[in-house]
């Protein structure tokens, strides 16, 4: 099939070269212009998508060429870009940089590749003046398809930028251009933590910051460059995903709040896609899990940060623990995993898993990882694999032993507790690289409703003899 979609790589020289305020700054500016657009981001983030789910108010897809094949992952972009006018995806890292130190594989510079989209490098100009002409150069030369084909100055001033913008195009004429500039907006700014950005939910004047950035780009970035760019892009190739389609819908209680958010929204649309109803709760507010649901998926985030005020609400904690003591089926994906331990630091958690939580105070195990199974279980048989992402500060004093974690670099590690009822470990997966383990985690779900409805059967019978 194809699909035509006007679509743009919003590429960067770097982590911390303004990538995410140049993507939010042109996402707000085009939908204030009453456009639709949609939004991707490069890699295994989930906190970039939250920004651009706020600017645009809808999910913002993930595209990593790790966790997907490139049919399905353009397969995801025809998806997310339906009904679009545009598509707008943000890179990872530097545009070239990929899984590991020496390699592209899975970069953005290979995302842009393999979906036809032209890219617009974001080159940070603070402090620099014709050295930023040997970036770009750089930059376009690296590769000799590179398909760079604009640039955005990003904390530039107005007084250089018409010289840069000049420089840039009797240097290499039409096979890049110059498309605007943003300059250092301090009041703008988005903080970061550990993880990555703090999350779009914690930012308490985020309207009003990315209305000053779509105003600035309103002014300054040459937003009917950007259009005509991503109209260049070739007609989309894809094949639609084979899911299976069950007749018979189960309830799926998703913890969502400000402790938990990390989620693969693609992913969770699978399940609904199957037929599920995602039913919302939080852990930090509600008093229980929502009634009548067989199954819980207990995404990441930052549990530790909120450690006190999920210790205090024991009421939650206890209806997850007799929930899981039930046996209903439960994902729980880093933040979650720690969640169902005894307790995260000095607060206690729902200790249905053996074993504390602590601050290991850098990252631990991190990066993309095959994760096969040593043992059938709730997700898969025995020998399966799914590739998945480990990104953590904290640790367990029991992180589980029922699957083998495995580096592209041959290092493996023991990780995840998995039984016919339950995977909670580290590691985050998404289910477009696997479907077969959604399968099997949704009819876990359907036996789980079918047991209690046979149990509310066998009640009524008892009670009218």
């Amino acid at each position: 099939m194809e699909k035509t979609l006007s679509r743009l790589v919003l590429a960067g020289t770097g982590s911390g070269c303004g990538k995410t305020t140049a993507a939010c700054a042109v996402l707000q500016a085009l939908v204030d212009r009453g456009l639709k657009v949609g939004a991707f981001k490069c890699g295994p983030d989930y906190i970039d998508p939250m920004f651009h789910s706020r600017v645009i108010g809808a999910k913002s897809g993930n595209l990593d060429l790790f966790f997907f094949s490139p049919p399905t992952l353009r397969a995801l972009l025809a998806r997310g870009g339906a009904d679009r006018d545009v598509a707008v995806i943000e890179g990872v890292m530097g545009y070239y940089d990929g899984m590991g130190l020496t390699t592209s594989r899975s970069s953005t510079w290979e995302t842009a590749r393999e979906t036809g989209s032209p890219a617009v490098l974001v080159v940070d100009a603070k402090g620099a003046s014709l050295s930023v002409l040997a970036v770009v150069e750089g930059f376009l030369n690296f590769q000799a398809d590179s398909g760079i084909r604009g640039v955005l100055l990003n904390r530039c001033t107005a007084g250089t930028y018409p010289a840069l913008a000049g420089a840039i195009r009797e240097r290499f004429g039409d096979r890049v251009r110059p498309l605007g500039y943003l300059p250092r907006m301090p009041d703008c700014a988005l903080e970061s933590r550990h993880l990555g950005l703090v999350t779009a939910a914690e930012v308490a004047d985020l309207k009003e910051k990315l209305a000053a950035l779509a105003r600035q780009a309103e002014e300054t970035v040459d937003l009917d460059g950007l259009l005509e760019l991503a109209g260049t892009a070739p007609p989309l190739a894809y094949e639609t995903l084979a899911l299976p389609r069950y007749g018979e819908a189960v309830r799926i209680a998703v913890a969502r709040d400000k402790a938990f958010c990390f989620y693969y929204e693609d992913s969770l649309e699978v399940l609904e896609d199957m037929g599920a109803e995602l039913v919302p709760f939080s852990p930090l507010e509600d008093p229980a899990l929502p009634e009548d649901i067989h199954g819980v998926y207990l995404g990441g985030g930052y549990p530790e940060l909120y450690g006190e005020r999920l210790a205090a609400n024991e009421a939650m904690r206890a209806s997850v623990r007799a929930a899981l003591e039930r046996g209903t089926p439960c994902i729980a994906e880093c933040g979650g995993f720690m969640y169902l331990t005894e307790a995260i630091g000095e607060h206690p958690m729902t200790g249905f898993l053996p074993g504390r939580c602590f601050d290991n105070h850098r990252l631990t195990r991190f990066g993309y990882v095959t994760l096969r199974a040593k043992k059938d279980n709730l997700l898969c048989r025995a020998g399966e694999a799914i590739r998945g992402h480990e990104f953590h500060h904290w640790d367990a004093q029991c992180p589980g032993v029922d699957f083998t974690a495995e580096k592209s670099t041959g290092k493996t590690w023991d990780c995840a507790v998995a039984t016919d009822r339950l995977y909670a470990g580290f590691p985050h997966f998404h289910f477009c690289a696997n479907p077969e383990f959604a399968k099997n985690f949704y009819e876990a779900c359907l036996k789980e409703k079918r047991h209690a409805e046979s149990h509310q059967a066998h009640g009524h019978r008892e009670v009218q003899l």
